[in-house]
């Protein structure tokens, strides 16, 4: 079995500058987690290129298992990065699926 773990962020800033830097930040600090966190299979982060309604930042992950997922949710480093990710967004959603 394996989980995909999909979450997606509206961030709190409104200038577009500003929008840009915490999107780059996050897929900086999320992204460093791989090689960190052994739990991660695959991870991709960025910003949204669309636009309009579209949510502002998306991440997707790959997992072994569900005890995997939560070992890399309760990683020092991800704790760390997660509180930065929640210091500039307003709103998250997340789904995690078995493919």
């Amino acid at each position: 079995m394996t989980i995909l773990h999909i979450v997606s962020w509206k961030l709190a800033a409104t200038d577009p500058a500003e929008k840009a830097e915490n999107a780059a930040q996050m897929a900086a600090r999320l992204g460093a987690l791989v090689g960190v966190v052994d739990e991660i299979r695959s991870l991709r982060i960025g910003p949204d290129v669309v636009g309009g309604a579209n949510w502002d930042v998306a991440l997707v992950a790959k997992f072994d298992d569900e005890a995997a997922l939560g070992r890399y949710q309760a990683h020092p480093a991800h704790v760390t990065a997660g509180a930065y990710v929640r210091s500039v967004t307003a709103e998250r959603m997340a789904v995690d699926l078995v493919v």
